[in-house]
This record gives C-alpha cells, sequence and structure tokens, in this order.
C-alpha cells in the first residue's frame, strides 16, 4: 500500500484543493445543463486535478500505478477512475467524479485523525 503523507493532507490544504474542484464542478454542471460540449474538456482538468493531488499526497510523481493500492483512496476509486477517464464528457462521470472527490475529502479527514 502506498501511505499518504500527513502533510500533504491538511485541512487547509484539503479546503484548497475542494474550492479549485468546486469551480470546475460548477462549470461543468453549467456545460451539461446548456449542452455546449465543453463539459469534455473541463472534466479532463478535473481529471488532473484529482490524480495531481493523490500523487501529491501519495509522494508519487509520475502516475497513479493500477495494480496499487493507495491509502487516500476511497473504496474501488480507481475502478471508477478508469470508468470516468474512458468517457470523460458523460453526465454520469462527472457525477462519480464529484463522489469521488466528496469521498477522498473525508478519506483525507479520517487519515489525519489516524497519524
Amino acid at each position: 500500500m502506498i501511505e499518504c503523507k500527513k502533510e500533504t493532507i491538511t485541512k487547509e490544504r484539503v479546503e484548497e484543493w475542494m474550492e479549485e474542484w468546486e469551480l470546475l464542478r460548477q462549470s461543468i454542471h453549467k456545460s451539461h445543463t446548456i449542452r455546449d460540449g465543453k463539459a469534455k474538456e473541463i472534466m479532463l482538468n478535473a481529471i488532473q486535478l484529482y490524480v495531481s493531488f493523490v500523487l501529491k499526497a501519495s509522494n508519487q510523481q509520475d502516475a497513479l500505478v493500477e495494480n496499487e493500492q493507495y491509502e487516500i483512496l476511497p473504496i474501488n476509486a480507481m475502478e471508477r477512475l478508469s470508468f470516468i477517464k474512458a468517457r470523460p464528457g458523460q453526465y454520469a462521470c462527472y457525477r462519480q467524479l464529484d463522489e469521488l472527490y466528496i469521498e477522498t475529502k473525508k478519506k483525507c479527514a479520517r487519515l489525519r485523525l489516524k497519524h
């Protein structure tokens, strides 16, 4: 298991990350609502933000290792992320990514208490 670093999941850092997601989330939601075709592009940025946070929190540099377990990730996160990456323009993938952000934020809070 790849453990997370406590100093990377402070409440302040997680809140900053979630604020960035919230801006992207609103844009994605709006794009799906008005069907302007921009959701996929914004989703790709949101996926990159998510992966970047996980890598920094896990002291990894390059990319997520698919068969590895990351302490910071919620249950089935890698499979869910694969689903999202396969069809980033779909509304269901946006909802799934939103859930991953929320669950990862909660996991960070639990890990802060644990470490």
